[in-house]
């Protein structure tokens, strides 16, 4: 479907304020950091869930409250003081490919992050290298990870926009942390621009965002979201991200195709 500028500018911001809704989230990851009112215990909570999106998303949420019901419902507080010992509660963990030594190691690292920084939002922020865009601190946050304990064979779990991955996940997550929270969905934690912000980029986005010519990259790579960031920020500069909810729910809900 091909509209004008005009047209594509108010049909999409008004798909957005239809399907940024609460009751639109039910069975979606983010209810799992909705869980907490602390910014720690709701950066980290948010990362297992983020961490763990891919597949059916009731499978997602089940397996995001198994962690946190490992980690006595206090992420914050495990995160930060949890033992060799502590660690074993993950024994038998399993997601897909997703396992219990990968999570060992992502406490594991996330507890020296939290020893050095603030926080993930203030890890983000000191690694943005003056771009338009977040892709500097993801590559910065997967090295971290690896060199304080994540396992290589964790690696595949966290894009790298260097290696043209599309960042889908790890870019969910920085909008829930950073988007303003007057819509009860983000939170809007992290001392971050969201206009910085990109779209996360997956089977139905793309879809949608092709088909309205947002985007006309085949692949789904890290060009790719560079791309769909130049046409949403035409319309919504400020808050591209925003502009999430809409393809989200069109190709989602509406089976936009």
């Amino acid at each position: 479907m091909k509209l004008k500028k005009s047209e594509l500018r108010d049909f999409l911001l008004e798909k957005a304020d239809f399907y940024a809704r609460k009751s639109f989230i039910e069975e979606d990851p983010i209810l799992i950091p909705h869980r907490f009112s602390q910014n720690d215990d709701i950066e980290i909570s948010g990362l297992l869930a983020a961490t763990l999106a891919w597949g059916q998303r009731k499978t997602i949420i089940a397996k995001s409250e198994d962690l946190i019901e490992r980690m006595d419902d206090a992420p914050a507080d495990f995160v930060k003081n949890a033992s060799r010992n502590d660690l074993e509660t993950f024994n038998g963990f399993v997601h897909r490919t997703f396992q219990a030594e990968d999570i060992k190691g992502l406490i594991r690292a996330l507890k020296v992050l939290y020893s050095e920084y603030d926080s993930i939002g203030d890890f983000f922020g000191q690694h943005l290298d003056g771009q338009e865009h977040l892709g500097a601190a993801y590559t910065a946050f997967k090295r971290y990870l690896l060199d304080n304990g994540l396992p290589n064979r964790a690696a595949k779990h966290f894009g790298d926009p260097t290696k043209g991955s599309a960042c889908k996940r790890i870019t969910m997550y920085s909008r829930w942390m950073t988007r303003s929270a007057k819509e009860g969905i983000d939170f809007g934690i992290w001392d971050i621009n969201p206009a910085l912000l990109s779209l996360p980029l997956d089977v139905h986005s793309g879809r949608v965002a092709r088909s309205l010519g947002l985007l006309k990259r085949k692949q789904s790579d890290w060009k790719a979201v560079l791309e769909l960031d130049g046409a949403v920020r035409k319309i919504e500069p400020n808050d591209p991200a925003r502009l999430d909810y809409a393809l989200f729910g069109l190709g989602v809900y509406e089976g936009w195709k």
